[in-house]
């Protein structure tokens, strides 16, 4: 299964937040911690960052989201866990 990758940029422009209130959801466990490409690079997978927007459209309550992050993060561990 091939998994696009959005940089910093590209979620913005999905999204509609800046920066600062990516890394704050970040903080508030409202936005999934990036996927590491090397030491000074990072991305979100494009299927979370589409499951996060269509959560804010339905006007999920951050509780909600909450849960949909650690399920998504979640989903990623065991997908690294799969073998090649």
């Amino acid at each position: 299964m091939v998994q696009r990758l959005l940089r910093l940029p590209s979620v913005k422009a999905e999204t509609g937040a800046s920066r600062s209130t990516i890394y704050l959801r970040i903080q508030q466990g409202l936005w999934p911690k990036p996927v590491k490409l090397g030491p000074r690079s990072v991305a979100w997978p494009a299927s979370e960052v589409a499951a996060l927007n269509a959560a804010r459209i339905a006007g999920m309550a951050d509780t909600e989201i909450r849960a949909l992050v650690a399920k998504l993060e979640t989903a990623r561990k065991s997908a690294t866990n799969l073998s090649i």
